[in-house]
Parts: structure tokens; C-alpha cells; sequence
């Protein structure tokens, strides 16, 4: 099926749902008509769909499995077959080299890699390029769906796919966990590391800071997160004029009300510092970003935190909020900071 869409291959499914012959869609997609009253409704429906879903195709090829180290028992296919997935956590196909669950981390990379997509995104668009460059590079890599609205879809890839990332972060940060716990049972790792790209840039932050995560990541990669909310280019600052039409879109975007600036789940967040202690933190913007807005309200403060500014590596990209997740130079940065001991000089290209 895949071949024949012209889609990359190899993305591989738990063994109890590949027996399933599961097609590229989890459950029926209904498209949803969006009749938005003003231009102001477009305008932030427009600005809250860009948080999400691919600039375009970048495919690289994945790798060999990695092989077993020493660690911890890890649970087998049989053992997993009645595990329960978060909510909504296996709507969509896998990424290519994502969720394969009889990986075994290696010494060289013994953290699984958890991928979690932004809003109005799923995880097969959002990881279309970075999954098959980790598996490549010997990583264990899981990505998950979350904060799921079924009805609700895009056609980023060509496709009709359902799409995420709209649910109270609060509960989709609840839905990390269940996933990150599910991971870690099946490889046997202690820890894991984490990347997100704009929501799910900061989402891991309150699992980490609320939830009990910190112990259980050792590194979060943000690729334009929105760590302190977002003015969308000064347009969510007018929606206390129209809010007939904020609510209109907040209440099928819960996610779109937690991430403007001064929401009450910022301020929450700003109750306690921006990092956990054990924790390594890089974020990496773009001065390009339309959407979490103003760009620098991204970076983190803290003793293990790296912030990078992608026109510092390369001052001629172009790549804006969407792009920046397949950005070869964002993932060349992305790489280095999943293994900062082997990372290499990352310039354009």
C-alpha cells in the first residue's frame, strides 16, 4: 500500500498490530467544515494550523535495528500485546524508522528517543525526515499521537490523516507519560530522551515539571517550542475583542487556548523554574517563526539549557516555524544534542 501511494517504507508497527494488516488510518476520517465568523477567525485558525503539519516531503534512509546491550529486562512482543496505548496514541501509521518495539538500545545510544508532534500535526507527517535519520544513526525511536479530536484532519502529505495536539496539555502531557512509560518497559531503559516541535516542544516540560517525568528523561530537544505561550504575531493580543470567534476556535483547539501568552496554564508553568535539575535542555529556533511569536520567548533559563538560534549555524535558511523540523541543518543540531560527545560542526545543508 505504501509503494503504491508513493510513500516511504519501512515504518514498523508493533507485531500484534502488523498481524492486524493496519492501514495507514487508525479509525475513519471525517472531514470537518470550519465556518468561521470574521477575518479574525481565520486569521487565528490560519496562525494555529501552522503550529503544525509538513513543509514538504524529506525522507532519509533507515537503518539496520539496533542491537541488545545489557540493561534492564525488557518485555516481549507477547508481553506487549496487552499493553494499553495511551488514548488515541496509535491513530495514525508510524513514521518510517519509528515504533519499532523489538529494538534493544545500544551502548552507543542507550536512551530511546521519544518523538512528539506539535499542534494541528500527527506523527507520521510531523516525523517524515527526522525518524529514519535517527534509526539510521542506531537509535531506538518512538513516536506517539496524542491529544487526538477524531473528525478533525489534514492533508499536509497528500493525504487525508487525522491530527493532534488539540487537547488541554495538561492531559496530553498525561498521555506522554503513559507513552514514555510503555517505552520504557518494552527496551528496558531507564531513562529516554525526548523531541518535540512546537507544542510538542513544551509539553515535555510540564510532564517533567508536574507529572514525575524528570526521572525518567535525561534530555529534551525542542524544535521551536512554545515554552512560555505565544502572541502568534499579535493576533491572539486581539482576541479578548472578538470572543465569540476565540471561543469558537478555543474549544476545538483546547491546546490553541493553553499556548497564547498569559493563559492560565502559563501561568501555572511559571510557577516553578523553566527546568528540572538532572535534565539536559536545548531549544532551537528560527528568526523565522510566525507562530510562536515573539521568537526568543522560546529560549529556556537554566544551568543545562543550550539555545540555538538556526541562522547562527546558517545564516542564509529560510526555515520558518513548519520547516524547521526538516531543516537538515535543525537536525544535524537535533543530532548533535541527542550525543553532544560525538557532535560535529553543523552548518548549512
Amino acid at each position: 500500500m505504501m509503494e503504491a501511494l508513493g510513500l516511504p517504507v519501512g515504518n514498523k508497527l508493533p507485531l500484534w498490530r502488523q498481524q492486524l494488516g493496519t492501514p495507514l488510518l487508525r479509525f475513519p476520517a471525517r472531514p470537518v467544515r470550519r465556518r468561521l465568523l470574521g477575518t479574525l477567525g481565520s486569521a487565528l485558525l490560519a496562525g494555529a494550523l501552522l503550529a503544525g503539519g509538513p513543509a514538504g516531503a524529506a525522507y532519509a534512509a533507515a537503518g539496520a535495528d539496533a542491537t541488545p546491550t545489557a540493561s534492564a529486562p525488557a518485555a516481549s512482543p507477547d508481553q506487549l500485546a496487552g499493553a494499553q496505548l495511551p488514548p488515541d496514541g496509535d491513530s495514525v501509521a508510524s513514521p518510517p524508522g519509528a515504533n519499532d518495539w523489538s529494538c534493544r538500545p545500544t551502548a552507543a545510544h542507550p536512551d530511546p528517543v521519544v518523538l512528539v508532534h506539535g499542534t494541528f500535526a500527527n506523527r507520521y507527517e510531523n516525523w517524515l525526515a527526522l525518524s529514519p535519520l535517527l534509526k539510521s544513526k542506531g537509535y531506538c525511536v518512538f513516536a506517539l499521537d496524542y491529544g487526538m479530536v477524531p473528525g478533525i484532519t489534514s492533508s499536509g502529505s497528500g493525504l487525508l490523516l487525522p491530527v493532534g495536539g488539540l487537547g488541554p496539555i495538561d492531559e496530553s502531557a498525561a498521555q506522554l507519560g503513559r507513552f514514555v512509560d510503555l517505552v520504557r518497559t518494552a527496551t528496558g531503559a531507564a531513562k529516554v530522551d525526548i523531541v518535540g516541535h512546537s507544542q510538542g516542544g513544551m509539553l515535555p516540560n510540564y510532564y517533567l515539571k508536574f507529572l514525575g517525568g524528570a526521572a525518567k528523561v535525561d534530555k529534551v530537544v525542542g524544535l521551536a517550542p512554545s515554552n512560555h505561550g505565544t502572541t502568534l504575531d499579535g493576533i491572539t493580543n486581539l482576541a479578548s475583542y472578538f470572543p465569540g470567534v476565540a471561543d469558537l476556535i478555543y474549544t476545538a483547539c483546547n491546546a490553541c487556548r493553553d499556548q497564547a501568552m498569559g493563559s492560565a496554564f502559563n501561568r501555572k508553568m511559571a510557577t516553578l523554574p523553566d527546568t528540572v535539575p538532572g535534565v539536559r535542555y536545548t531549544v532551537i529556533s528560527t528568526v523565522y517563526d510566525e507562530v510562536v511569536t515573539p521568537y526568543r520567548t522560546q529560549f529556556l533559563s537554566g544551568p543545562a539549557v543550550d539555545n540555538v538560534v538556526l541562522q547562527d549555524r546558517c545564516p542564509v535558511s529560510l526555515a520558518e516555524h513548519v520547516a524547521i523540523a526538516f531543516s537538515p541543518t535543525a537536525l544535524h543540531l537535533v543530532t548533535n544534542a541527542l550525543d553532544p560527545e560525538h557532535a560535529t560542526p553543523a552548518y548549512c545543508g
